[in-house]
Parts: C-alpha cells; sequence; structure tokens
C-alpha cells in the first residue's frame, strides 16, 4: 500500500520503513486513517503489535486511545 502524504504530512511517506516504523504507521492510521487504510494495517501487522502500540502509545489522541482499546479488548 502507498502511504498517503497528508497522512504523514511530517516527512516523506516514501522514506518510512514498514517495519521499523510500525508503531509511527499505525498511531498516523489509528488516529487519522481512512477505513481503507485501517483495513490494511489489521491485515499487515500482528494484533497484538496494534494492541500493544494502543496501550502504550503516548501521541494517540485520548479519544482514539479509548475506541481503541474497547475495539481491540475482545478481538
Amino acid at each position: 500500500m502507498k502511504l498517503r502524504q497528508t497522512l504523514f504530512w511530517d516527512t516523506n511517506p516514501d522514506k518510512i520503513d514498514l517495519e521499523k516504523n510500525a508503531q509511527y504507521i499505525i498511531e498516523r492510521i489509528l488516529d487519522f486513517g481512512h477505513d481503507d487504510e485501517v483495513r490494511w494495517m489489521r491485515k499487515f501487522y500482528d494484533h497484538a503489535l496494534i494492541k500493544r502500540v494502543v496501550e502504550k502509545s503516548r501521541s494517540l489522541r485520548p479519544d482514539t486511545k479509548k475506541l481503541w482499546t474497547l475495539l481491540l479488548q475482545n478481538v
């Protein structure tokens, strides 16, 4: 999937490493991503990693963190 420039406004999306920058990518998609980006993220990244990012993130917006904590709790 090609990362959207408007989602990664502070960097060049072509230079983002999908593995090394997983937390950064997950946080941005959870906070600002479209449905298709969220679906891609859930297929590409392990559920445990996404859950860990939500639990430990200090940059997710509070409402985003609450929503995804609830959504990931029983999956």
